[in-house]
């Protein structure tokens, strides 16, 4: 039988395909509907003619190429014959392209091994990357304060300003709601065993040593150390910092040392405003609520608060504001080229800002009550 693409005999069990003129892309549908007509089911071998082909497409070449392939997985013996070198080029083209393709393999979903695997490797990786971040910050700050004129006053003062002169106001009013807090919820208990003065002592103790520093510290964490990240993560995206290193200039002299030295010098004097305010608050619900006057108030607050609780609390200053700092900075620059990169590292700069200080915390009060102070 015979149409205008191709013409085939069937003798002993082989099928001879002898194609005519062109196969080209708009033969190809034709030529398959013919194809689809041709009774293989007593074939066992196939002979490709080609003699008479005198052109032939890409598209000509794949339709060949997957009869053939369709003729094999029929376990049916395929061969071609004939062609000028044009044709047989071309179809040999489409042969070593199909050959040479990669299949990449379905992703297995990872056992429970592998994934805690990967998770370790993952904060080991991170935990590289930070102490590599606090060696060389220590080793630029030990270069900065080494010399009087290393140090950047202007920058330092910058800092100071942003950090504690405008974070008055919260600092304030949080330890002053804190101190109403904690008074107004003691009053109620002491009244009932008519012990109203302790409530000094119980005020005196837990906002200087514990509570006006862990609060400052958590407030600044929030405030002043996602404002780090979030600047030095801009600066990243932006390429300032590439910027910086290009002209000579040292991030970490410039921005990270007066940052970490600011904060420093601004979270004692936090801590101090906060003692103020927060006993203020408890002065005021200890007047209204159990009749203490403030000057019997501050008698007893100064005969059973000794000065060595208001140095522990201000002590505290500088290590939270060290851990502020380094984390907030150190997340900046992880930021990566992204503006996504730039939440979830200030997420996680507030976040393990706010753990190292409670851990740091509860280390100091260890210390403290072994050593009976």
């Amino acid at each position: 039988m015979s149409s205008e693409i191709f013409s085939y005999t069937i003798l002993d069990g082989k099928l001879f395909i002898s194609f005519n003129g062109e196969l080209n892309l708009y033969l190809i549908t034709l030529a398959s509907k013919e194809f689809d007509l041709i009774d293989f089911s007593k074939i066992k071998y196939v002979i490709f003619d080609f003699t008479k082909l005198t052109k032939i497409d890409t598209a000509g070449a794949i339709f060949i190429e997957l009869q053939k392939k369709n003729l094999l997985e029929k376990n049916i013996t395929v061969e071609f014959f004939g062609g000028n070198d044009k044709v047989l080029k071309t179809i040999q083209l489409i042969k070593d392209t199909n050959s040479s393709q990669q299949f990449c393999p379905l992703q297995q979903k990872r056992t429970v091994l592998e994934k805690l695997g990967l998770v370790f490797y993952e904060n080991y990786l991170g935990f590289i990357a930070f102490i590599t971040f606090m060696g060389e910050m220590f080793v630029t700050k030990y270069h900065y304060i080494s010399s009087y004129k290393n140090i950047r006053f202007k920058e330092i003062a910058f800092e100071i300003n942003d950090s504690m002169i405008k974070a008055f106001y919260i600092i304030a009013l949080t330890s002053f709601l804190i101190g109403l807090v904690v008074a107004y919820q003691s009053a109620y208990q002491l009244k009932v065993y008519g012990a109203n003065i302790f409530i000094v002592d119980m005020l005196g103790l837990s906002i200087l040593r514990e509570l006006a520093p862990l609060i400052t510290a958590i407030v600044i964490a929030g405030r002043s150390g996602s404002s780090f990240t979030a600047q030095i993560g801009a600066m990243k995206i932006t390429q300032e910092l590439d910027a910086m290193r290009t002209m000579g200039f040292d991030p970490y002299k410039f921005l990270v040392i007066p940052k970490l030295i600011a904060l420093m010098i601004a979270m004692p004097i936090l801590i101090f405003l906060a003692d103020v305010m927060g006993i203020f608050g408890g002065m005021i619900v200890a007047n209204i609520d159990l009749a203490i006057t403030p000057t019997l108030f501050l008698d007893r607050f100064n005969e059973v608060i000794s000065a060595k609780h208001f140095f522990i609390g201000i002590l505290k200053g500088p290590f939270f504001a060290f851990l502020i700092a380094s984390i907030g900075i150190y997340r900046g620059l992880m930021v990566k080229d992204d503006t996504q990169s730039i939440g979830i590292n200030t997420t996680k700069s507030v976040v393990e800002s706010i753990f190292a200080v409670i851990v740091c915390d509860a280390i100091f009060s260890i210390v403290f009550t072994n050593l009976g102070i």
